[in-house]
């Protein structure tokens, strides 16, 4: 039987590996398909339920105006992160997450203006009038800042909601989070606590191809949040002309969550494994 096209994407991303047995978190149980070689399996149907419920989550705070973080630090995924946030507009965390960031937001964007402030003079020509050992102590913190502060330099507020790659890693940004009671969507694989986010994503969480699929498809319904706020705005437009009046903007979301899809094949499952195992995620 044809595995249905989520579940085969995602199988062909690598999503379904999750660590190895001894290093697991049994709450993650009820989101996991079976074991190989010691490997624990995501059961790839939860998998495909959990991320409609987090893009329809997400595709509504986008066509609300909220301001979505994306928190991913880990080496192999940085890039991914901030290409993908980037794209829908949205700040993000690649390098470090910086203590107090959210619960002492005025005090760090005090160093996020200092940072603004600085590439502003440079680029007005004030560091070629200061000496040749400023200029570089200069060049050197904003170097470091830059790291640090890029990413949030467009959050003039705390969030609406925080997207978050592997929280077992990010645990500075979870406690920051939770502690102001900010929505969490995470792509979380089997070793870390499902129950510390309001939207887990069960998924290999160190692969790039199943962080990039995965976040790619949460950045695409945001997009489409987008979309749909133009479209309300342009019919608002265009009944103002023909009516005369402005009529009310019509409700897109939806409160129907697709049923379950059929389970994944485990044979499918047995022949990825053995091709993906050894190059998609070092366990």
């Amino acid at each position: 039987m044809a595995l249905p096209v989520v579940i085969q994407e995602l199988l062909e991303s690598g999503v379904h590996f999750g660590h190895l047995s001894k290093h697991w978190n049994p709450k993650m149980k009820q989101y996991i398909f079976g074991k190989k070689k010691n490997v624990y399996i995501i059961d790839l149907e939860k998998t495909a339920v959990k991320l409609d419920e987090a893009k329809e989550f997400l595709k509504q705070k986008a066509q609300s105006g909220g301001r979505i973080l994306f928190v991913g630090t880990k080496k192999q995924i940085r890039s991914v992160v901030r290409e993908l946030a980037v794209s829908c507009n949205m700040p993000y965390v690649s390098e470090r997450w910086v203590g107090g960031l959210l619960t002492n937001y005025n005090t760090v964007r005090c160093r996020i203006n200092k940072y603004l402030e600085y590439l502003k003079n440079r680029e007005n020509g004030d560091f070629e009038k200061m000496k040749k050992k400023e200029v570089l102590k200069l060049n050197r913190e904003i170097e470091r800042m830059e790291k640090i502060y890029s990413g949030v330099t467009s959050l003039v507020n705390l969030p609406d909601c925080v997207v978050v790659i592997d929280p077992k890693k990010e645990t500075a940004c979870i406690r920051e989070v939770s502690k102001l009671g900010i929505p969490i969507v995470a792509l979380i694989d089997t070793d870390a606590n499902p129950e510390v986010v309001d939207y887990p994503v069960p998924g290999n969480d160190d692969s790039i191809k199943s962080v990039k699929y995965i976040v790619t498809s949460l950045v695409d319904a945001i997009n489409e949040g987008f979309a749909s706020i133009d479209k309300i705005e342009e019919n608002v437009k265009t009944d103002t002309i023909v009516e005369g009046e402005v009529a009310n903007p019509v409700d897109d979301s939806t409160d129907d969550i697709e049923q379950p899809l059929e389970k994944p094949v485990e044979n499918a499952i047995d022949e990825k494994n053995v091709q993906n195992e050894d190059t998609d995620k070092a366990i």
